[in-house]
């Protein structure tokens, strides 16, 4: 095992898979020469030139619908967005073109396309740069949806997004790209679609997944000094979701919290407490609670921002109201 940062691990899942297969190349704003906003790019330019690692105009649109048309014809691009807010400007391209090529064209084609692109808030960069986007994606058919939360899962589930025939998008929030963990030395996949129980508990199940995994699991430790078991569930991907997962947890507990960074109204939250209601009631002890962000745009001010988003000390209060 080496310790690698988060975008260290993705980096390495990039040189990795071009290496592998010379049908994978990237494109994006400022991801050649200069190695990315993020660094997750860096020294790829070096190693594949420019017809593999291809800086693009600004204009989202046109190089987003470049990554479609490519993979169309059996390429695998990995088209990186700078910001995920970016992405409204290519809908088009990703829910009404590659969502629904394989369907519409009864199976004959395929776009194995992966969008990766930076959410969340936490650096002050205000409302057009700080979104968590990730239920507009979930709520189409035929898109794959991903959420590392730690760089051994940023690095296989990249890789398995790569190697995925299905168009994915691969969000990664911009407050773990500094975080560290431990990432084997030799090949491997995260499959998509599966959770993980980042640690088990008796008590209370927290179904969370990106940057909220972290503060899940802060609060499952300072709970356990008072005596509290509590369970962290991290979905990894949404789409496909882990329902059995999901399920297995709030059996064996009885009691379940959704955690997410997104605004709660409309959220992924809504849907999965919805799931465990309709397919898991008699296992429960209570109605599933939902601990999100505020309904709000997000603030530039770095104070008004931390209120927006759910904080340790707020899972906290919503356990132990629970319990």
């Amino acid at each position: 095992m080496a310790e690698l940062m988060y975008r260290e691990a993705l980096n390495l899942a990039l040189f990795e898979e071009m290496r592998r297969d010379p049908l994978v190349f990237t494109l994006g704003e400022g991801i050649g020469e200069r190695g990315g906003s993020y660094k997750v790019t860096e020294g790829l330019f070096n190693e594949f030139g420019p017809e593999r690692v291809m800086d693009t105009p600004i204009s989202e649109a046109s190089f987003t619908g470049c990554g479609v048309g490519a993979a169309l014809v059996g390429t695998r691009p990995v088209v990186e967005i700078l910001f995920v807010d970016f992405t409204g400007l290519i809908m088009d391209q990703i829910i009404n073109q590659a969502a629904k090529y394989e369907f519409m064209s009864g199976g004959q084609g395929k776009v194995p396309m992966v969008l990766r692109t930076q959410g969340g808030a936490g650096n002050g960069l205000a409302g057009q740069h700080s979104q968590s986007l990730e239920a507009l994606f979930y709520h189409i058919p035929g898109l794959k949806v991903v959420l590392p939360a730690t760089p051994y899962d940023a690095k296989g589930l990249l890789k398995a997004s790569i190697r995925d025939d299905n168009p994915t998008i691969f969000i990664e929030h911009k407050l773990l790209y500094m975080t560290k963990g431990e990432v084997p030395e030799e090949d491997y996949i995260v499959p998509l679609g599966q959770a993980e129980i980042k640690r088990p508990g008796d008590d209370i199940t927290l179904i969370t997944y990106s940057y909220m995994t972290l503060k899940c699991l802060e609060v499952a430790e300072i709970l356990a000094g008072e005596g509290l078991s509590v369970e962290v569930v991290d979905l990894r991907t949404l789409t496909p979701l882990d329902k059995e997962t999901i399920l297995e947890s709030v059996e064996k507990t009885g009691r379940a919290i959704v955690v997410h960074e997104a605004v709660k109204r409309g959220g992924v939250g809504g849907d999965i407490a919805s799931m465990i209601m309709e397919e898991a009631y008699d296992d429960l002890d209570g109605p599933v609670k939902r601990i999100c962000g505020k309904n709000t745009t997000i603030p530039y001010n770095l104070e008004l921002e931390k209120v927006c988003v759910p904080s340790v000390a707020e899972i906290i209060e919503g356990i132990l109201e629970m319990v």
